[in-house]
């Protein structure tokens, strides 16, 4: 029987409701589960197992997609100066924006470097930091921006490629980025972000106790193991990412703000008995449901962002790190 990792299950579930609701091709579901099972036996198997019937999955005998390779383009990782493409934030920072410094930079992590994009305040003395944790797509444009956003709030902000590796996500075939994210697991995720925490800790630029991390759907989930992980962070931020294993809450040093959707079931659904676990504990924290509002809603270059509920959750995540950072 075909038994899902914790973020196999949330990617395809994600995947099968973006298909289900007409936002995804068969041939793109079906490619992306895939290359998350590694074998077209594997992805039937998931498929008929999230919802779909048996004429919706291919044969086990059909040939695996190949990774087409992608070219660098602004939209899937390299910085360019100028508005983000497809952003609607009012809240969007270009690349080049005035008082910003950024780069990318590398550093060690697990024997080799990996790299993140760095951005922060151009002036002034030592101040608070935050590690950004990218969705399922990899580093993107739209991420670089969120890092840019938090450096304009005054924060140093590193947001990982965690495909560094693979050779970054700019040149990986997009539908092959969900499944290189999850075979390389989770704890590799974690351990690169304790990489980037100790970077950023090194940093003149940085007060080095005050260091925060956030996170989006997958990264999210990615999020919330760091924070029973990594006890160094004073607060994390997590969007509507699936929830740590409930006997590892106790571990979380970190204040706790959890973004969540009200339409996001497959998330949402699943946050009160979260909730009941951190209750039991003495971790600060705090899950909020946004109402009227799906998963991803915070992404202004995707279909569901969501302008008012967006600009909430953001100015909620930067008032929580303003309180314990």
């Amino acid at each position: 029987m075909t038994q899902l990792g914790k973020f196999e299950k949330y990617l395809i579930e994600e995947f099968f409701d973006d298909y289900r609701a007409g936002a995804m091709t068969q041939h793109t579901f079906t490619r992306r589960v895939a290359f998350i099972m590694g074998s077209m036996g594997a992805a039937s198997a998931a498929m008929l197992l999230v919802g779909c019937t048996p004429d919706e999955v291919p044969r086990a005998t059909d040939p695996m997609p190949t990774p087409t390779l992608s070219s660098t383009s602004p939209a899937s990782g390299s910085a360019s100066s100028g508005a983000v493409p497809g952003a609607k934030s009012p809240l969007s920072v270009p690349e080049g924006a005035a008082g910003l410094t950024t780069a990318t930079v590398r550093f060690p992590s697990g024997g080799t470097e990996i790299s993140g994009y760095l951005a922060r305040p151009e002036n002034g003395p030592a101040g608070p930091a935050v590690l950004v944790c990218h969705e399922n797509r990899g580093l993107t444009a739209h991420i670089q921006d969120v890092a840019r956003r938090f450096a304009k709030a005054g924060y140093a902000a590193l947001a990982l490629d965690l495909l560094s590796r693979e050779g970054g996500t700019a040149s990986l075939d997009p539908d092959a980025v969900p499944g290189a994210l999850t075979q390389a697991g989770a704890p590799r995720h974690v351990a690169d972000f304790a990489a980037g925490f100790d970077y950023l800790r090194a940093q003149d630029f940085v007060d080095h106790g005050r260091i925060a991390m956030n996170g989006f759907c997958f990264g999210g989930g990615i999020t919330w193991q760091a924070a029973t992980a990594l006890p160094g962070l004073k607060a994390t931020s997590a969007f509507y990412g699936p929830a740590p294993d409930l006997d590892k809450v106790r571990a979380i040093k970190a204040a706790v703000f959890g973004v969540y959707a009200e339409l996001d079931q497959r998330i949402t659904g699943a946050m009160p008995a979260f909730k009941d676990a951190l209750d039991a504990t003495d971790v600060r924290h705090e899950l909020k449901v946004y109402p009227g509002v799906d998963h991803a809603f915070h992404n202004d270059t995707g279909e569901r962002y969501n302008q008012e509920q967006a600009t909430a959750a953001w100015n909620d995540t930067l008032a929580w790190f303003g309180k314990y950072v």
